[in-house]
């Protein structure tokens, strides 16, 4: 690895971002930033394109700046990815309304989804009212893509604030977005709406055969537009396959996920669906559902290892974590990820997570009258007392 990394740490400066900003965009601890910068480690390589991005240089120039402790993007040759165009940051604009609603966006996974629904209902206000005042053509087209995204986000606030119990407002809502998709053909935002539906009927009304369905229309609604989403989506259905007992049918799954993995790239229009430690999760919790412990415990480690901490989805990796753990027999190893999940539920209050961490503890009542078992309970009730 190289040292000191002043060509990184210089554009980062450039582009008038702190570590701690630089981290926020990209959803990682400040921690992570620094060990990149000082060269004591590379970002992996799905998170290499998000960094290009909120860096405005190209995977190229990117690579340069990683590789060589001197190493500067040219004057005026990084790309101004996110920079608006003439007059068209002005306030109301799509592209200032755009990076209002990703900012806001960026914050689901680590701060309470019930917190969020106002603003997320401000947003989505706003966004039906200019889709309706404008005229035909790009700009309508723009504002109607905005509504479906957000429609579809307070879906999802919906659907987590109430612990994954409020399936049919998830659902119209996520309904609504298709809709809008379909009407702007837009195949990206179709697969989305898709796949949330399928996450609904996967995890919560539990129905495997619903859930494979939509994942797989999921997987082909963007037509080739966004391996990032087939990708994710193919995931899905393996678990939808492991929830049916069908571990070849999953492996397929998993294999085909890999495949479109491998061909994202800078400018796929689903990137930020790709996320940290994601593939691990899906499979981690593929093996679960199939029994292969061992299997799962190494997934959803190395999973662990790769989020941020404080985070929903870290939370319900540790759930899983637990469960697989007290499955082989290991209470102490698993009480000890329920704790750890626990402290992230604290401040995120994701309700997959609350959901995950309940069903662990409940194949802990074989061993109720043990010290550490009866901890994790009190933690667990502490926790819901303050909900």
């Amino acid at each position: 690895m190289a040292g000191k990394r002043h060509g990184l740490v210089q554009q980062r400066a450039m582009r008038g971002l702190t570590q701690e900003a630089l981290a926020e965009i990209l959803g990682v601890d400040r921690s992570t930033v620094v060990r990149w910068e000082a060269g004591r480690c590379d970002p992996q390589p799905w998170m290499r394109p998000r960094l290009g991005r909120a860096l405005g240089v190209t995977a190229f120039e990117l690579q340069r700046l990683l590789s060589s402790p001197s190493g500067v993007v040219p004057p005026g040759h990084a790309r101004a990815i996110s920079s608006p165009a003439p007059g068209d940051d002005e306030p109301g604009s799509c592209t200032s309304l755009r990076e209002d609603f990703d900012r806001l966006v960026r914050r689901y996974d680590r701060l309470p989804s019930a917190s969020l629904l106002v603003e997320a209902g401000q947003r989505l206000g706003k966004f039906e009212l200019l889709a309706g005042d404008a005229r035909r053509g790009r700009m309508r087209r723009e504002f109607l893509t905005l509504q479906a995204e957000a429609v579809a986000f307070v879906g999802q606030l919906v659907w987590d604030a109430s612990e994954r119990r409020d399936h049919q407002t998830a659902r119209s809502l996520y309904t609504r977005s298709l809709d809008i998709a379909r009407h702007v053909g837009d195949g990206v935002l179709e697969g989305l709406a898709l796949l949330r539906m399928g996450h609904v009927a996967l995890y919560g009304v539990r129905d495997a055969h619903e859930g494979l369905r939509l994942s797989l229309s999921a997987a082909h609604a963007p037509r080739g537009a966004s391996h990032a989403l087939s990708a994710v989506a193919r995931l899905h259905a393996g678990e939808a396959h492991a929830m049916l007992g069908q571990p070849g049918q999953c492996d397929e799954e998993l294999e085909k996920a890999d495949r479109h993995l491998a061909r994202v790239d800078d400018w796929d229009a689903a990137l930020d669906l790709i996320s940290p430690g994601q593939r691990h999760r899906l499979a981690g919790s593929c093996h679960l559902s199939l029994g292969r412990y061992e299997l799962a415990v190494r997934e959803l480690v190395d999973a662990a290892a790769e989020l941020p901490s404080h985070t929903k989805s870290r939370s319900i990796v540790l759930g899983n974590l637990a469960l697989a753990r007290i499955r082989q027999g290991e209470v102490d190893a698993g009480t000890a990820a329920l704790r750890t999940a626990i402290e992230e539920l604290e401040g995120t209050r994701g309700g997959g997570g609350v959901s995950v961490v309940f069903g662990a503890v409940r194949e802990l009542r074989p061993w109720c009258r043990m010290p550490e078992v009866q901890d994790v309970h009190d933690r667990l009730f502490a926790l819901m007392a303050g909900r």
